[in-house]
């Protein structure tokens, strides 16, 4: 009775006409079918990096532009493009762009932007288009391994009877990578970081690189553009647990702190990962003459100095710090980012992409300069997990706080700065609110994704010993 109802299940959902989309064998790019899948697919993907394209080239091209480049909601004092073509004149005039306190982006962005720097827009655009192509990418590769699991899992019986209705379909499934592609390249938050000319946009592009060549199986690769983006803000260093984690599932390398062979690619991983670490850093010595940059950059990032109001938690709690109470709070504040990385990859140690998520969405919560760039990236990963909107509480309430908080950033910055009828306190707040709506939002997320786990296991629909219905209570 099961493997009927399993075969007509499999038919409903799996047609054939998908299974050849979906199959392990995907159609060869040499094929005729292969080429008019590839057609198929590229024609809504280039349509929509021209439309991106578009909007960023007319915004360019507007008065809109310098305004957008001085919103401390888009900038930073570390992406912030004026920082950096002050840094290129200090440069030209022999002067090392560390000896003030104006710029604090990495060596490696300000001798690229030596060379590049008539042609900024273009690298800004360029970049988003990266991301945008890099993601559709490795979220296509993505799904079409999650097809073959949960194909492999029914095919042993391994869920429930009531939970297949939990399936994706490959329907379901086919949009996704566009859907990802369209919500970061159409995302306002991104698009006001291009124009702004903010350097997140090129940290943005390296870490979706990492994670395509996560996907893709590449553990050099993985390692090298993830010693990028360390090189760049240094919290994307969390993201070493999940990209190891994958690799372990890929090559099914248990995760047993006994065994060898776990030891032995965690030494690999690191080895590639460090050792482009240091010459990233040596290389940077050698183009400066000095190691200027290590306190300016790195200094710079954890020890805040700086405290220009921004969409984060530190500017505000730590201008009305007294001064003996700073260091303790400094660390306090600094370890969120890095403290949840232990627990979640416990937890999450089976779903290292989903791990990957929100480890993305911690850093841009947490860090010391954040921007709404980084919140773009982590938005983008919303539409891989639309099948877990059945089981989310509160993301309408939260939709609404995050919209509404968009809204009112501007206006309260005018009252405070330019009318005087405010002060930082309100800014502050719609801040806060900011900040506990993403973690309400990533936490909801993080409910689903457990909740849909467990009922994948246990069963949709749950009974108590005496045959009544159970409430799942997760702890």
């Amino acid at each position: 009775m099961h493997q009927n109802y399993l075969s007509i299940y499999l038919d409903f959902w799996f047609p054939p006409t998908f299974l050849h989309v979906w199959r392990l064998d995907f159609p060869s790019c040499t094929s005729q079918g292969g080429q008019r899948f590839l057609v198929k697919m590229a024609a809504p993907l280039t349509l929509l990096l021209i439309v991106a394209v578009t909007i960023r080239a007319a915004l360019f091209r507007s008065s809109l532009a310098e305004l957008i480049a001085e919103r401390v909601e888009v900038v930073s004092p570390i992406t912030a493009w004026k920082r950096v073509v002050e840094g290129l004149a200090l440069l030209d005039l022999g002067v090392s762009p560390y000896s003030g306190d104006v710029f604090h982006e990495t060596p490696l962005i300000i001798y690229m932007f030596h060379f590049l720097v008539d042609y900024a827009e273009i690298t800004f655009m360029l970049a988003d288009v990266i991301t945008a192509v890099a993601l559709y990418m490795a979220v296509k590769e993505y799904n079409k391994q999650v097809f073959r699991k949960q194909k492999f899992a029914l095919e042993a019986d391994r869920y429930p009877m009531d939970s297949l209705e939990l399936i994706r379909s490959p329907k379901e499934m086919y949009y996704v990578p566009l859907k990802v592609a369209m919500f970061y390249l159409l995302n306002p938050f991104t698009i006001l970081s291009c124009v702004a000319k903010s350097t997140c946009g090129l940290n943005n592009a390296v870490l979706a690189l990492f994670f395509l060549s996560t996907i893709k199986g590449n553990v050099l690769l993985s390692a090298i553009f993830l010693c990028l983006a360390t090189y760049q803000s240094i919290y994307p260093i969390t993201l070493c647990a999940p990209a190891m984690l994958y690799f372990m599932q890929r090559q099914y390398i248990p995760v047993n702190f006994r065994r060898v062979s776990f030891w032995w690619f965690i030494v690999q991983y690191l080895f590639m990962y460090l050792g482009s670490l240091f010459v990233l850093i040596c290389l940077s010595f050698f183009l400066l003459g000095s190691w200027d940059y290590l306190p300016s950059v790195y200094g710079f990032i954890l020890s805040v100095p700086d405290l220009t109001p921004n969409i984060g938690l530190f500017w505000y709690f730590f201008a009305e710090m007294f001064e003996h109470f700073r260091l303790f709070f400094l660390c306090v504040f600094q370890i969120n980012v890095f403290f949840y990385t232990i627990p979640l990859s416990i937890k999450l140690k089976e779903h290292p992409v989903f791990l990957i998520f929100m480890q993305l969405a911690v850093i841009s919560i947490f860090k010391s300069y954040p921007t709404v760039g980084d919140v773009a990236l982590y938005l983008a990963f919303l539409p891989v997990w639309s099948h877990l909107h059945r089981f989310l509480r509160n993301i309408f309430l939260v939709s609404c706080v995050l919209l509404a908080c968009s809204a009112l950033f501007p206006v309260l910055w005018h009252l405070w700065i330019y009318a005087g009828s405010a002060n930082s306190n309100f800014y502050y707040a719609i801040t806060l609110l900011f900040n506990v709506a993403q973690i309400l939002l990533v936490s909801d997320y993080f409910y689903a994704f457990l909740r849909r786990e467990h009922h994948l296991t246990n069963g949709l629909y749950l009974k108590r010993k005496d045959g009544s219905e159970a409430t799942l209570i997760l702890k």
